[in-house]
Order: C-alpha cells, then structure tokens, then sequence
C-alpha cells in the first residue's frame, strides 16, 4: 500500500479487530503470569493459546511481542516463548529503581493528593484485605499492583509513570512468588501499604516516602526469602514448588 492509497472502512475495522484481539490475548496470557497459573520458565504454545482463546495465531503472536517487550516472556531462537525467570541480582535491580520511583511519587502526590484519589487507594487496600482474607494470592497482586500504579499515575509526572510502568511487567514475575513464601506476608504486605496511605492522608510527603521505602525494602526481602533453599519437610500451606522459582 502507497502512502497515497487510502484506508477503506473495512480495512479500518480489520486493524481496530486485530488490535483489539491482541490486546485481549496479551492481558489474559499476563493474568495467567501473575495469578500464578504459569510459572517461570513455562513454555508458551501459540497453537494452543490460539485454540484456547478462540482466535487465530496471528494476535497471539504479536501478543507474545508485546509481552516480550513487557520483560514478561522471552522468545529463544528454534526454541519457542517461554516466561522469563528473574534471578535474585535482576530483583535487586528492579526494586533499587523502583525505590527511586516510588519514593519520588509519594512526595509528589502528598502535596497534592485528593478526596477522590484517597478513596481510590484505600478501596485498593480493601481489596488486599479481603484477598488476604479469602488466601487468593492472585486477587492480592492484582490490588497491590492497582495501588502503586494509582499512586505513581496520581504523582502528576507522565515521564516518572512512563517509566514506572515499564517495570510492573517484570515485578509481576516474583510479586505473587514473594507473597507466598511465608503464612504472614500478606499480613506483613498489607501493614506496609496502610502506613503508606495514612501518611499520605496526612499528606505527610517525608513520612510517605519513608514508609514506601520501607516497603519496597520489605518486598525486596520477601523476594530474598522466597529464593533460599529450604528443608525438604518445611512448607508454607503447600507453596514449596514457588519458593523455588527464584533459586
């Protein structure tokens, strides 16, 4: 197509379809990543993910693009897609940033943080209370990503949350992974994120970034501890099998 050949309507739709299809599969394949369903290392079959979505494998292929490009998954030569394992010096790295980050949104929204903008955040810890109530790990990540990601799109810096967002594909990967590695981390989790929002009710932007810091350093540690070898007969209400993914 010449750049002087026009769009038809119909060629408009097909686009908008594809787009649309592909949007959806990369959502559910991440859903899928972050609930646990697949683990570090699973092999991505884009005939059966096709089969399993009901779509062609055109919009599963650019799915798994999107969710290489994501830090999600990896595509190794003659090999196929598989989800990316991250090593413990990688979590170390992407938490040191996301400290600087997340530290630099806490005070920017404490200055100007809202009625509307406080509720937001505090159904968000509703929602991980009610997760850690029910033990649904997966529901638990998918409300602590929606209250950083508020808290970080609230900030005010399109720049800051550009770059915030590139990492919360590569934190999904060890985020569920942490929180399963001992009976109190969500306990442990959900403290950390209500001494984040009160100070940030108080719009107290040092006591907001203080705090944050020492949950991203929380989380950090949760991450540490869910890759240390364990004894053979020591569980965690049967989550052995994820306290290895990061070994």
């Amino acid at each position: 197509m010449t750049e002087n050949m026009e769009i038809g309507p119909n060629d408009r739709i097909d686009v908008v379809r594809r787009h649309s299809l592909t949007a959806l599969v990369r959502d559910e394949i991440e859903r899928n990543i972050v609930d646990g369903m697949l683990a570090p290392g699973d092999k991505l079959n884009e005939a059966e993910w096709a089969a399993r979505l009901q779509v062609s494998r055109g919009p599963v292929r650019e799915a798994f693009r999107a969710l290489e490009q994501a830090g999600l998954v990896r595509n190794e030569k003659n090999r196929g897609v598989f989800v990316r394992t991250v090593s413990l010096d990688e979590a170390d790295e992407i938490y040191a940033v996301r400290a600087v980050l997340e530290e630099a949104a806490c005070r920017m929204l404490a200055t100007r943080i809202d009625a509307a903008q406080l509720a937001a955040l505090r159904a968000h810890v509703d929602a991980m209370r009610a997760a850690r109530d029910a033990g649904d790990h997966g529901a638990y990540a998918r409300a602590n990503v929606a209250f950083h990601d508020a808290i970080v799109a609230s900030a005010g810096n399109g720049k800051l949350y550009e770059t915030y967002s590139r990492l919360v594909g590569e934190l999904s990967l060890f985020r569920r992974t942490a929180l399963s590695v001992r009976a109190d981390a969500m306990e442990r989790s959900l403290a950390e994120h209500r001494a984040i929002l009160s100070a940030l009710a108080a719009r107290d932007a040092d006591e907001a970034a203080r705090q944050m810091l020492a949950h991203v350093d929380g989380g950090r540690q949760r991450v540490h501890e869910a890759g240390e070898p364990r004894a053979p007969n020591q569980t965690d209400d049967g989550d052995d099998a994820l306290s290895a993914r990061l070994a």
